[in-house]
């Protein structure tokens, strides 16, 4: 996420012993794999939400920095407002859509709150907005318009294919594709096993550019159901906000480092699935001008395309010049 802070959020005068807490400080230094690898995180729990009974649609979510890159992945702050917008909405049969999300400005971890305002609630399906801002941070934060639906009867049908790639059991550990530094890998990945499926290990060196594509099965190493069984469709915003490492399978290994903060983030959720492996197909159809956008296709292990998306990114020349690359 990126932007300059522009003023402080507003706060309900009372907080009625679910407040914040304006003394705790901010994580400056960002958490690595190495110090949470044995520590088992689950996206349900972190990302829940508090409703604030003095203030109707305000919620309250406190964030581990267990889910950081730099700072927390925007796709993780993007599952914490839509929960927020499920108890608003407070209907299990409405399922998500649709959801875009705009960053800001940057969020820490720790302490959030989400302001939630429904702008329709029909009986086929409800419009929702909502913004989340961190409560020890000024700044906008995030905003995310989403649409949630009934199942309804129609037209069934799908006109792509999965793509030919290795599966889970067939591809390599993402870390024993290439030697990587766990000092310098980002938090946020202890949190999946994870597969190589489709381009070369980028924060190695030797191999040669190629075109803009990656693939990775990630699933959860605590698994995100629902109480049916199928996956929590909130659990793929964390996923698809990967896409940056696409870019670099087309400009190759001797690149400058760079990282790519989102600026939005637009998601379409498809269908259902019992699976735990997904696999994220990112294609960076192009980067100009300091910016560059991609788009993402996730499927499960049988072959059901279980949502699409699309990203504008700000590509930024890491400021020390060092060789830390995206993972």
């Amino acid at each position: 996420m990126v932007g300059r802070a522009r003023g402080r959020s507003r706060t309900p005068a009372r907080r009625d012993g679910l407040g914040v807490e304006p003394d705790r400080p901010a994580s400056t230094q960002p958490i690595r794999y190495s110090e949470c690898m044995t520590e088992l995180r689950d996206l349900a729990a972190d990302t829940a939400v508090t409703q604030l009974k003095v203030a109707p649609g305000w919620y309250t979510a406190d964030l581990p920095a267990h889910w950081n890159f730099q700072t927390p992945s925007g796709g993780v702050l993007m599952t914490i407002a839509m929960r927020a917008m499920e108890e608003e909405l407070a209907d299990p049969d409405l399922r998500p859509l649709s959801a875009n999300t705009h960053f800001c400005s940057p969020v820490p971890a720790g302490p959030l709150e989400v302001r939630v305002e429904v702008l329709r609630h029909g009986n086929a399906a409800a419009q929702i907005r909502a913004q989340l801002s961190s409560t020890i941070m000024p700044g906008p934060g995030l905003e995310v318009s989403a649409t949630f639906g009934r199942s309804r009867e129609g037209i069934d049908l799908i006109d792509v294919a999965p793509p030919d790639l290795p599966s889970p059991e067939e591809a390599a550990d993402i870390l024993q594709a290439g030697e990587a530094d766990e000092n310098t890998r980002p938090a946020f990945f202890t949190n999946f096993d994870s597969r190589l499926a489709l381009g070369h290990p980028w924060w190695t060196d030797g191999w040669e550019p190629g075109a803009a594509r990656l693939a990775r099965w990630f699933r959860y190493k605590v698994a995100q159901r629902r109480p049916d069984g199928h996956l929590d469709p909130l659990a793929i915003p964390p996923i698809a906000d990967t896409m940056p490492p696409a870019l670099t399978q087309k400009i190759g290994p001797d690149h400058v480092p760079f990282h790519a903060p989102s600026l939005d983030l637009t998601l379409h959720f498809l269908d259902d699935t019992s699976s735990q492996w997904l696999l994220t197909d990112v294609h960076a159809i192009r980067a100009r001008a300091g910016y560059a956008t991609a788009d993402i296709q996730i499927w499960d292990d049988g072959g059901r395309l279980l949502a699409t998306g699309t990203q504008m990114m700000m590509i930024r020349k890491i400021p020390d010049g060092s060789s830390m690359r995206p993972l």
